[in-house]
């Protein structure tokens, strides 16, 4: 598969290609598309989508307030990421692609506006907004690919996408609570379903990930930046935490653990993993595969981890002292838990194999969640320091683990290897 411009990603299945759509396809060069400057104030209106998320589980800290804050997470991240995969077919800076976004942007703002009333009286709108989002870009995309080889995909993820929508609108339309509840996550359960099964729909068939020819560095440096935005939340979290609050010993010990905490996961994550993972998906033959896999289900475990620790690192600063709840040992636990657990997966995914560091570092967050909840004397302050303890040593035994290998590497003949997946 020829991988330089973007008129030669697709090649024709006919004798001749629709001007209008070549138009719109994204060019790519040789080292593959950047991020424009564009998507990157596209992505504003998702900054705000994960403050509101954290802040909603920070104030329902129930095991229903966490289902509900997943779900209505589920459905902010469907939004982007499809959004995502259409800006890597085709350019944003076209002046038709841009207007689709900025309209994108309007209901999405919109969206995430609605995320604290969802499950309240504000459920009708969250419900629109969302589906205007979802149908109307894709929508757009089919009107703009019909008769060209891409619409077929197009055509199927539309109409998965409708079917959705009328659970979506549904969902809005009972005033149950339980009820709305699963009708939504029936809702985003058939759209997460959707690409396993190539988006098989009557009439149209089903697609393979071989005909999602993306490119996969714009993929994997659009993902990168989603996690930015997220731990990006988590720094305003802090300094909005530390700034509400007369600073004293512990809410200065709560917010030095909060900060190096956030540092860790960066760490983790962007040290080393990202940059090789970019340079795997890039190189891959089947960049769909990896893109569907690796990016499109596999980050917004790490997302939520992010989410959850950001609520975590809001509550110790606030009450760095005092009784231990339940609720704050789940998220102050949880939170690296999901997110070493998330970038295990991925790694796995992209690398092969999980990593033995991952796994004992799962163990130890375990061991303190089970000591938190049994033993008497321990304070937020001393359990969130524990958690934030364990994601720093990780970051520090994949720095030395990765100088290592790159010794190892530097022995031996031959080209360099990259083995992540240790």
């Amino acid at each position: 598969m020829t991988r330089t411009h973007g008129a030669e990603m697709f090649p024709p299945s006919g004798p001749a290609r629709p001007h209008r759509v070549t138009a719109l396809l994204r060019e790519r060069g040789g080292a593959g598309a950047r991020v424009t400057f564009f998507e990157l104030f596209f992505d504003l209106v998702f900054v705000f989508a994960i403050t509101q998320l954290s802040h909603l589980l920070l104030h329902h800290l129930t095991p229903r307030g966490a289902g509900e804050t997943l779900l209505l997470l589920l459905a902010v991240w469907w939004a982007w990421m499809y959004t995502c995969w259409t800006t890597n077919w085709f350019d944003p800076d076209h002046p038709a692609i841009r207007l689709m976004l900025v309209g994108v942007m309007v209901a999405g703002l919109f969206m995430a506006a609605m995320v604290p009333g969802a499950f309240g009286d504000k459920g009708m709108w969250f419900a629109v907004a969302y589906v205007a989002v979802q149908v109307g870009r894709t929508t757009f995309v089919v009107a703009c690919t019909w008769g060209h080889e891409l619409g077929r995909t197009f055509q199927r993820v539309l109409f998965w996408q409708v079917v959705s929508a009328v659970l979506w609108i549904g969902g809005a339309l009972v005033h149950d609570h339980d009820a709305r509840a699963g009708l939504w996550l029936l809702a985003i359960a058939l759209e997460y379903l959707a690409p396993w099964h190539g988006y098989r729909t009557p009439l149209l068939g089903r697609s393979s990930t071989a005909e999602w020819t993306i490119d996969g560095g714009h993929m994997a440096e659009r993902c990168q930046l989603f996690l930015i935005i997220a731990l990006g939340e988590t720094v305003l979290v802090t300094g909005a935490a530390l700034g509400g609050h007369t600073p004293s010993a512990a809410v200065a010990a709560g917010f030095v653990s909060a900060f190096v905490g956030t540092v860790a996961l960066w760490w983790i994550y962007f040290d080393h993993t990202a940059e090789a993972a970019a340079e795997r998906i890039a190189a891959s033959a089947d960049p769909g595969r990896l893109g569907r896999s690796a990016y499109t289900f596999i980050h917004i475990v790490m997302v939520a981890g992010i989410v959850v620790g950001a609520v975590a690192d809001e509550m110790v600063m606030v009450h760095p002292g005092g009784h231990l709840a339940d609720g704050f040992i789940a998220v102050a636990v949880g939170g690296p838990a999901l997110f070493i657990a998330g970038h295990a997966l991925f790694k796995r995914a992209v690398f092969g194999g999980f990593t033995r560091a991952r796994m004992v570092a799962l163990l130890g967050l375990a061991v303190l969640a089970a000591a938190a909840t049994s033993a008497h004397g321990l304070t937020p302050l001393a359990v969130h320091a524990c958690a934030a303890a364990v994601v720093v040593a990780l970051a520090l035994w994949d720095v030395r683990a990765h100088r290592l290998h790159r010794r190892e590497a530097a022995a031996l003949p031959g080209p360099l290897q990259t083995a992540e997946g240790r």
